[in-house]
């Protein structure tokens, strides 16, 4: 609400960015995931599995996320007028569906530099619009595994509680900080987030 109230939403790219990208988490959920062997071959002592093999490509994928932001992280800011590309658009925004439901998540780590690097929006448009991205898919996700899904209500509650402190934390400190700033940081971020997950998995695998 308060990215609204501050005309940090991109309607438009929200819109654009979010059919594409809602089937490509059905094509991903409904065609690739289950297309992939549970163990898929074995190098030294490294077991892949399927899981494996989707948390490694989480990683690998926050790894370029976050280069893209950081080599970018000084060439616009949130006063830079925008263009934005549409045919561009719904491609990025079909790729990252197909991406974030093969990992499982929500994808701002792939939707923010995405609108930024490709889609030509100033970092802090980016981040809200995103939100409103993340906010459409995640309800449709999780409205289509009711009734499949066992879900820990008590922990999902807790989780989302901490999670809404933090926006509207996050928001409030977003005001002091220009988006040129923001851009490197969020980059180092889910640099320093995709290191840990690939060395993390990577000595899971080891049998």
């Amino acid at each position: 609400m308060t990215y609204m109230k501050r005309s940090l939403v991109s309607y438009r790219t929200a819109v654009t960015f979010s059919i594409p990208a809602v089937a490509g988490v059905f094509v991903a959920r409904a065609f690739i995931i289950p297309a992939i062997p549970e163990h898929i071959a074995d190098f030294g002592s490294i077991a892949v599995t399927r899981d494996l093999f989707i948390m490694v490509l989480f990683g690998i994928l926050m790894l370029m996320a976050s280069m893209s932001m950081i080599r970018n992280g000084n060439n616009q800011d949130d006063t830079s007028p925008h263009q934005v590309n549409v045919k561009l658009i719904l491609v990025e925004g079909f790729v990252v569906g197909i991406l974030t439901g093969l990992v499982g998540a929500g994808g701002g780590f792939l939707i923010i530099p995405a609108l930024v690097v490709v889609g030509g929006l100033p970092m802090k448009t980016a981040v809200g619009t995103s939100l409103l991205i993340i906010a459409v898919k995640s309800l449709l996700g999780f409205t289509g595994d009711l009734g499949h899904q066992s879900i820990e209500w008590i922990f999902l509650l807790g989780i989302s509680a901490f999670t809404v402190g933090g926006i509207f934390l996050g928001t409030y400190f977003s005001k002091f900080i220009p988006g040129e700033k923001l851009k490197p940081t969020f980059g180092w971020f889910v640099l320093a987030m995709g290191i840990y997950v690939l060395v993390k998995e990577l000595l899971s695998g080891q049998v």
